[in-house]
């Protein structure tokens, strides 16, 4: 296979904060490969491009990978990066920003996929401070994949809707309606990597869509395709 995706589970102590860490290694040049919007927010590393940020997605976007190259990095988990990247979520939507912290040297002389994700780790130090309350709300659109009321979200977050907009936006760098959005259609794309042949109709209605066509307009909008052309031509190791 040319290009290996990994994940490993969160550092001890961090999962509130962190999704997993992950490496991607290419043995041939890869261009235009797709990463998918998923509300998250990542720290990521590669010898070719350094430290950085890439920042909540709204749209799908396309990485070329060099030959014999290897990416690490950490996945933080929706609205809780902002403790360790010391910016507002909002200001990196739809952005990759450098990121300097002091072991760029380390990690360039790194030898192994495993090295750089140790070198990784050193960058996360748990918050003092446990998640508050919008962190928490946001926490539990995650685990619901998007399917929740966010009028009662925001009441307990003991904040008006308009309030409680602002605050998703800063800590999770999208809308709460866009980030609902967002986490249903990452369920249905992982339901659907997960078969060789998608049902999209049992698909749509097993992630909240209302119908299967408001699961396509989703695909349309967050990759461009419909979920039929995503899906046609793709080795799903290279699907998350």
């Amino acid at each position: 296979m040319a290009v290996t995706y990994r994940e490993r589970s969160a550092p001890p102590g961090l999962g509130q904060w962190v999704e997993c860490l992950w490496t991607v290694s290419a043995l041939e040049p890869i261009s235009a490969r797709p990463v998918r919007p998923d509300g998250c927010i990542d720290i990521v590393y590669s010898r070719e491009n350094g430290l950085q940020i890439v920042g909540t997605m709204t749209t799908q976007r396309c990485f070329d990978l060099p030959a014999n190259s290897v990416t690490a990095g950490v996945r933080f988990r929706p609205g809780m990066a902002g403790s360790f990247v010391g910016v507002s979520a909002a200001e990196l939507t739809d952005r990759i920003v450098p990121y300097a912290f002091g072991t760029e040297r380390r990690l360039k002389s790194a030898n192994s996929a495993e090295e750089v994700l140790g070198l990784l780790s050193t960058l996360l130090r748990t918050p003092e401070n446990p998640p508050g309350p919008v962190q928490r709300a946001i926490a539990a659109m995650e685990r619901s994949h998007g399917e929740v009321d966010l009028d009662w979200i925001a009441d307990q977050s003991n904040l008006s809707i308009r309030q409680f907009r602002r605050r998703c936006l800063d800590e999770a760098g999208l809308t709460p309606r866009r980030l609902c959005r967002v986490l249903r259609f990452r369920n249905a794309h992982t339901m659907a990597s997960q078969t060789t042949q998608p049902n999209w109709a049992a698909i749509a209605a097993n992630a909240g869509y209302f119908d299967q066509a408001h699961l396509i307009r989703d695909f349309r909008e967050f990759t461009g395709e419909t979920p039929v052309s995503v899906f046609s031509n793709i080795d799903r190791a290279l699907a998350g």
